[in-house]
């Protein structure tokens, strides 16, 4: 016999937005300085996830940080392609930034600098990442 008269699920769930305060780290000097929120909180989250090597830290889920290597010997044209795919798809795990825009590459030797545009729910910044070639 199957059970009747039971209902399942009917509490509504609500979405919240966490907040964007965090730690700002002083890189230069390897210490924590205080609280950051808003657009210096992503810019310092895109600057993070672009300096972490994507897959080598366990401490990270695999959606955490960035491929900007493995690209040595390839045409220009395909390590352009792929930057720009690459930075766009790390940068997009975080649900604060929208867009990735502005995408300029610049070839020097085995490196390529990416210049490009952050569009945030808190603003919009300029940023920049070399990567090897």
């Amino acid at each position: 016999m199957i059970p009747t008269g039971a209902t399942i699920g009917t509490d509504i769930v609500e979405t919240v937005t966490q907040p964007s305060r965090t730690w700002k780290l002083d890189i230069e000097n390897g210490r924590i300085a205080g609280m950051i929120d808003g657009v210096e909180a992503v810019r310092q989250a895109v600057y993070k996830t672009l300096q972490t090597k994507r897959f080598a830290h366990e401490i990270y889920d695999a959606g955490y940080g960035a491929e900007l290597s493995g690209l040595i010997g390839q045409s220009r044209t395909f390590a352009e392609s792929e930057l720009r795919r690459r930075i766009r798809e790390a940068l997009l795990q975080d649900d604060r930034i929208l867009d990735v825009t502005d995408v300029e590459i610049g070839f020097n030797g085995d490196a390529a600098t990416v210049r490009f545009t952050v569009v945030s729910v808190f603003g919009t910044f300029q940023e920049e990442v070399t990567a090897s070639v």
